[in-house]
């Protein structure tokens, strides 16, 4: 299973609030059940916490030309959020050959 991926800035709404924060970001298609799953996590942002209190939250993700939605789960004991999410990732994904040898 190969994972693609994206890091850097993104623009998340929450709540109808947006926010830029730092994100790290992957994924990989799941051939049993045919869907794209993607993950990762928002760096330290206190607007977010603010945002988010701690619970879960969807989310809508746009890093550059790609966009999303989402969950945020709870925060982990440094306070990043996890974020998944199911079908089109918020960060481009080879779909040809020529693509993945570049």
């Amino acid at each position: 299973m190969s994972e693609d991926g994206y890091s850097g800035p993104a623009t998340l709404v929450v709540d109808g609030v947006s926010l830029t924060a730092t994100v790290e970001l992957r994924g990989y298609f799941q051939p049993i059940d045919g869907y794209y799953r993607w993950y990762g996590r928002v760096a330290v942002n206190d607007e977010l916490t603010r945002l988010a209190g701690g619970k879960k939250k969807p989310v809508s993700i746009q890093a550059g030309a790609y966009s999303a939605t989402g969950e945020l789960s709870d925060p982990d004991p440094w306070g990043r959020y996890r974020v998944t999410g199911t079908s089109t990732p918020p960060f481009h994904v080879p779909t040809t050959l020529d693509e993945l040898n570049a």
